[in-house]
């Protein structure tokens, strides 16, 4: 049976697991879920998703949801066939500087990444709503408080937990493209500000994995 991803194709969370899938060299078929007709708060759609979010995967009529949950199973199942994008559990140091790094990422970086990019890209874009500079303006100051301590790791190693990349780091990439490249906002990548950064940023996202999936499904 083929992998299948439920999701819609300009998505954020579900260009994050499609660029996981592309990274590990899995075959995958796209399912298109109709938001703005509401599909995802169909009953139907509930069995499988029962927060009516999308994106849900069903791998041979294993289902699972939530982006980090599916990006890990992604990267274990076909450990091997694509870059190990996460270090041996049986080496605790590793893992654990893993396990920091992912909390850098979901703790210091997403909230506000996710609240710039609605406002400044999806908002005017997809839902002809203005934006609220103002809330703009407090995520950005809330983001930029964090990048001296992104800039200090970073300036150590090549990447959040080592010297290999990791889904620590790919998990920045959708949002952070977002409002980097649609948003319009330099941030993390300002290289007089940010070297070490402006880097590590050029790196993860000029990766060819991402390339493939960065406009659309």
């Amino acid at each position: 049976m083929v992998f299948k991803l439920f999701g819609n194709a300009r998505s954020r969370p579900t260009l994050r697991v499609a660029h996981i899938l592309k990274e590990m060299q899995v075959p995958f078929e796209f399912v298109a879920i109709d938001v703005q007709g509401n599909e995802h708060k169909t009953a139907e759609y509930l069995k499988k998703q029962p927060f009516g979010q999308i994106p849900y995967i069903d791998d041979d009529g294993f289902v699972l949801f939530e982006t980090r949950a599916i990006c890990k199973y992604i990267a274990t199942k076909w450990r091997g066939q694509g870059p190990a994008l996460f270090p041996d559990p049986s080496d605790l140091k590793a893992t654990a500087l893993f396990d920091q790094a992912l909390s850098i990422e979901y703790s210091n970086f997403d909230n506000a990444a996710v609240n710039i990019a609605v406002e400044k890209v999806y908002k005017p874009k997809y839902l002809n709503k203005p934006t609220d500079e103002a809330l703009v303006a407090e995520q950005v100051s809330k983001l930029e408080a964090k990048l001296e301590g992104y800039e200090a790791i970073l300036s150590k190693q090549k990447y959040l937990a080592g010297e290999y990349v990791t889904l620590a780091d790919l998990y920045h990439i959708t949002f952070g493209f977002y409002i980097v490249e649609e948003g319009g906002l330099m941030l993390f990548t300002d290289e007089a500000k940010y070297p070490n950064m402006a880097r590590w940023w050029k790196d993860i996202t000029s990766r060819p994995a991402w390339l493939a999936v960065k406009g659309g499904l």
